[in-house]
């Protein structure tokens, strides 16, 4: 028979976690003394299980079905969930949905650290803020709640309101607005293979856009999820599009150097600085559209969005 368990802490010993498989009660908070306790909210069942492993006794527990449990901020749901005490760790397993106040993220398994809110995440990762500032996806990524950082890694690509960043290694950090305390991006920082293709505003037909790539790049953003700059290290390139005061287009412009400086208001780039061994040439309006000028790596199509 499936019982349902709310408010139970789960690192309690596990001779008590299979005293309230057979006969549900109410564990009062106080029984551990952490500053953050992990809380139990929900699972249809619960299993633990001592084995003998050299000289010391090891054990472990398991919440399987509809698993939901809190710690701190974080509100952390999957299918399984093992804890292993004496590793100080959870083992996630299906459908993992990590909360944790305006930031989601999604993962097939993963292991999660209380001591350190420390989260290790596998299989089609996908994240957002949910303001719609921001969703990202990713074959594996790395959370530090306490950091407010999360490390996405292999085929990882972001996309903000009107544009779409991807590397080898993308960071994303989250920090509170002054006034409201909403969680909002305000840096992100992207290494090897990075490539930074951002709507250019100014033109609906044909769709354009600008494009940044070099082995680093760091781009910090406004409260709203704007850029507000980008600087790009090591073999950076640029492809923009160049508009008079009237805002009618007048050219393209390629530049490539040691590092790139570009500012943004509102999405549109109102400046551009190259720096060291720089290159450059000006395309007229006629190749506006014409993928032969884009930068390597950038795909016309855009790709699947994870929400």
């Amino acid at each position: 028979m499936k019982k349902a368990f709310r408010s139970i802490p789960l690192l309690t010993t596990w001779i008590l976690l299979l005293a309230t498989a057979l006969a549900p009660v109410s564990v009062h908070n106080t029984l551990r003394a952490e500053k953050k306790k992990i809380i139990l909210l929900n699972a249809d069942t619960i299993e633990g299980v001592e084995t003998a492993s050299g000289s010391e006794p090891q054990s472990y527990r398991s919440v399987i079905g509809n698993v939901r449990f809190r710690h701190g901020t974080l509100t952390l749901a999957c299918d399984r969930a093992t804890e292993f005490e004496t590793e100080k760790k959870i083992v996630l397993f299906g459908n993992i949905v990590i909360i944790d106040n305006d930031v989601e993220i999604h993962a097939d398994n993963g292991v999660y650290f209380p001591d350190n809110e420390h989260g290790e995440l596998t299989g089609n990762v996908r994240a957002r803020m949910l303001n719609g500032s921001l969703m990202a996806r990713a074959r594996k990524a790395v959370m530090e709640n306490r950091k407010n950082r999360l490390w996405l890694y292999d085929d990882a690509i972001a996309w903000g309101k009107t544009e779409r960043l991807s590397g080898d290694i993308i960071m994303v950090h989250t920090k509170k607005a002054a006034g409201d305390g909403k969680q909002y991006v305000d840096e992100v920082q992207v290494h090897r293979n990075t490539l930074l293709a951002a709507r250019d505003t100014l033109s609906l037909s044909p769709v354009l856009y600008n494009q940044l790539s070099g082995n680093r790049m760091v781009i910090s953003m406004n409260d709203r999820g704007k850029l507000s700059d980008v600087i790009v290290t090591g073999q950076a390139e640029s492809l923009y599009h160049l508009y008079d005061e009237g805002n009618k287009p007048t050219g393209i412009n390629y530049s490539s150097g040691n590092s790139i400086l570009m500012l943004f208001i509102e999405g549109r780039l109102i400046k551009a600085k190259v720096t060291g061994n720089v290159e450059g040439r000006q395309y007229p309006g006629r190749y506006r559209g014409d993928p032969k000028i884009n930068l390597p790596g950038f795909v016309r199509k855009e790709p699947e969005r994870p929400f």
